[in-house]
């Protein structure tokens, strides 16, 4: 190479050096959530650049508590869920939002009851032989596939094959029905879907029944495509809970009036991001909504009650319609009411968008299944049985029949 090359060369690795000296390192891509303040005390000291941007008292039945909006990196969404599962005991405990104006806005949220409904029990011919045709192994047979992935993180690959299976599971169950339809709901930013199950309505059609579960699991901290973190309590026992009622209610060839739709969300565990896009898309397309279920952990009886319904971030009405439920088609069951803390699961993201939710939980919140977050959430530390998530399933199935009423079946 010549003089002149040469100082042509050295003049554009200089250029080159200077300007990738001021570009610097990657931006940190920035998360808002919603985070109550015991938990964003906690969550802190692990992501320490953390910033509280607004914060407001939210109150929610007879529950106030003081709520932070906050911005953060969005690479330490999984250290802030260990830390505040670790520190105080809670799952979840904040809601993602995809903008600062979105975070702001859940702060200024009030409270609105939905119009009072008119719950009967009518359906007991119908719904009394579904439940005695309801098995535990096949709730068995769900859990053990589930969590047989090494995890079901949203932003790994066996995150996705878990919904793809999921995604086939379901079709299989609505195989022959033109009135079921199965999909994948997608989301934006990460690659896990959603998976939806729904079930038409013929003269209520308008009006949906939506019962759901989380489909993503997750370490406490570490977490990466190849963590092993089974969540078979947390949550592949909601999956499967649902799944067997669904199975049992299809069976018959039960024709809803109002139309039932079945969610496994992804990225719950990263401040319940799947169903809050969900429930978002149900608000601002109109749709009605006569009620939500939840279902997160349904397989680890760690407390004196068989059935413990959460009275913070739910409707009252509705949760007294599911301890009736209990009492008529679980006679033997005893129910207990406990508090989970702002954003705790799903049922949060649809009772911020006004709908009616409950959560039916499997122990009062101090007592619930100490391994989930960890490797040891396993089919083996449920006891190896699922007869408690036999009850939620139930518990399930009975909602569903008696909130979409009945017009007719298949014969």
């Amino acid at each position: 190479m010549n003089t002149t090359g040469l100082l042509k060369l050295c003049l554009f690795l200089t250029l080159f050096s200077h300007l990738g000296a001021a570009a610097g390192p990657p931006a940190k891509k920035r998360a808002w959530i919603t985070i109550g303040d015991a938990a964003f005390r906690q969550a802190k000291s692990f992501a320490p650049d953390m910033v509280s941007i607004a914060t407001r008292q939210l109150s929610s039945g007879d529950t106030s508590e003081k709520v932070n909006a906050v911005v953060m990196d969005e690479g330490r969404l999984t250290a802030v869920a260990g830390a505040i599962h670790q520190r105080i005991g809670q799952c979840g405990g904040f809601m993602y939002h995809a903008t600062e104006a979105e975070a702001r806005a859940a702060l200024a949220w009030r409270q609105v009851e939905p119009a009072l409904r008119s719950y009967v029990i009518s359906q007991r011919e119908l719904v009394e032989p579904m439940l005695a045709n309801m098995q535990e192994k096949n709730i068995e047979a769900t859990v053990l596939t589930l969590s047989a992935f090494i995890n079901r993180y949203y932003a790994s690959r066996s995150g996705v094959d878990a919904s793809n299976w999921l995604l086939s599971a379901w079709r299989e169950l609505g195989a022959g029905r033109e009135d079921i339809s199965v999909a994948q709901v997608a989301h934006k930013g990460y690659p896990q879907q959603s998976v939806t199950l729904t079930i038409a309505g013929t003269d209520l059609a308008y009006e949906t029944v939506v019962v759901g579960a989380h489909l993503d699991s997750i370490l406490g901290f570490g977490m990466s495509d190849t963590a092993r973190a089974p969540g078979a309590d947390d949550d592949a026992s909601g999956v499967a809970s649902m799944t067997e009622a669904l199975r049992a209610i299809i069976e018959t060839g039960y024709r809803p009036r109002r139309t039932i739709q079945v969610i496994a969300y992804a990225a719950e565990e990263v401040g319940l991001r799947g169903s809050e896009d969900i429930a978002r898309q149900f608000k601002q397309a109109g749709r009605q909504v006569a009620g939500v279920l939840q279902l997160d952990m349904t397989n680890y009886k760690g407390a004196a009650n068989d059935i413990y319904l959460f009275t913070d971030y739910t409707n009252a009405q509705q949760n007294a319609f599911i301890a009736q439920l209990a009492s008529v088609y679980l006679p033997g069951l005893k129910v207990g009411y406990d508090k989970c803390g702002y954003g705790c699961s799903d049922h949060a993201s649809w009772h911020a968008q006004g709908y009616p939710a409950s959560m039916p939980f499997e122990s009062s919140f101090a007592r619930d299944n100490p391994y989930i977050h960890t490797a040891r959430d396993t089919f083996a530390n449920s006891g190896g049985q699922t007869a408690h998530a036999l009850k939620f399933a139930r518990l399930a199935a009975a909602y569903m029949v008696e909130l979409s009423g009945e017009l007719r079946r298949n014969r």
